[in-house]
């Protein structure tokens, strides 16, 4: 799912405290249904406050994955599911979308997913330290169409600089589009880049083919699949 553009989130039932977004105005209402789920199920898979620590968070040493603009969270579920050795944190800023992963993932069971909501590049700098994922997943990102939004696009030098930082020595970063123009512009921006080698690889089989990526199929757009490879520092 997608790594949606800053919007306002709304508040939070009275004692859940999801991550600090620092850049968002929360306000409007949450469905019943919405604050049911967080109120039952947020609270057994939100990360602990403070700096990220994966042993700490999910009770044991294993491969981390961090799956950014995770949406409703099928493809973070699917991921759990299928790599139960593996754990993953799965980000997104949109409440609800996130309070219905939270019930899926309740239903399908798997004890190795965690949830955060919030500002991703936030999360990134400010609590996260380096080497701390083995993975990063951006499966159809906001693509950011006009010109001017360019520098909004999530891959960028910047971000890129980031996820060099918190992957460990021989992480990578998996990314989806269904727009080619963003391919390309990935494409651009890890050639640039010196810690990154990029690639076009198949369709991971574990992924549901739900969302955007069945929107993108039904529109006859091609899904591009992209690998980025982090490489040693100098």
């Amino acid at each position: 799912m997608s790594e949606r553009p800053p919007t306002n989130l709304p508040d939070l039932p009275p004692g859940v405290t999801p991550a600090r977004v620092r850049t968002f105005v929360r306000r409007g209402r949450l469905s019943t249904l919405t604050l049911d789920r967080v109120e039952r199920l947020a609270p057994a898979r939100s990360l602990p406050d403070g700096p990220f620590d994966a042993a700490t968070a999910f009770g044991r040493s294993a491969p981390v994955v961090l799956e950014i603009g995770c949406g409703h969270g099928h493809a973070a579920i699917a991921y759990a599911a299928a790599f139960p050795e593996h754990d993953i944190v799965a980000m997104d800023v949109h409440t609800p979308g996130l309070a219905r992963m939270l019930a899926d993932a309740d239903e399908a069971g798997v004890p190795n997913l965690r949830v955060e909501i919030g500002d991703a590049v936030l999360f990134l700098e400010e609590r996260v330290a380096p080497a701390s994922f083995d993975a990063v997943h951006l499966f159809f990102p906001d693509p950011w169409r006009k010109k001017k939004h360019t520098k909004r696009r999530f891959v960028s030098r910047s971000n890129l600089d980031e996820l060099a930082r918190v992957l460990k020595p021989g992480g990578h970063v998996l990314v989806a589009t269904d727009q080619d123009f963003y391919a390309e512009h990935a494409l651009e921006q890890v050639a640039a880049h010196p810690r990154f080698e990029a690639r076009r690889v198949g369709r991971p089989a574990w992924r549901p083919g739900a969302g955007f990526e069945a929107k993108g199929i039904a529109a006859g757009r091609t899904i591009n699949e992209l690998r980025f490879d982090l490489l040693p520092a100098d």
